[in-house]
């Protein structure tokens, strides 16, 4: 008799599911990345202006998460030829589709929140 698990195991469909959940796990994994994300979800900002979105990071953990968040093609630096020299950050359009992920999680958050506290809260997002 064959399980799901069984069938899961032989067609490598598990393994396959599961190294896509690590791979995405990996690259919001942290603190900071899915909040500058959410952040960024209102439109183009500057360094301070996303700071100011995340009391307590540092501004070096933010220069650090927005590297990260631009090596992975998530969110795009763009310097301005100005004086003094403007630097702005924006979602790329592959950071576009985090959109439905991060409103479904905050969702579960919001549902989670009331299961675990007894409260309800407003969604935001």
């Amino acid at each position: 008799m064959e399980t799901k698990t069984h069938k899961c195991l032989l067609t490598g469909e598990c393994s396959s599911a599961m190294r896509a959940v690590q791979d995405a796990i990996h690259i919001l994994e942290g603190r900071w990345k899915v909040q500058i994300i959410v952040s960024l979800f209102f439109g183009t900002k500057r360094f301070k202006e996303i700071s100011r979105d995340l009391p307590g990071i540092t501004d070096k953990m933010l220069s650090k998460e927005l590297k990260d968040l631009e090596t992975n093609k998530l969110v795009k630096r763009t310097v301005q030829d100005s004086f003094p020299p403007r630097v702005d950050y924006a979602l790329t359009e592959h950071g576009q589709t985090l959109r439905t992920v991060i409103s479904e999680l905050s969702h579960w958050g919001y549902a989670h929140r009331e299961e675990i506290m007894g409260k309800k809260m407003a969604e935001a997002v």
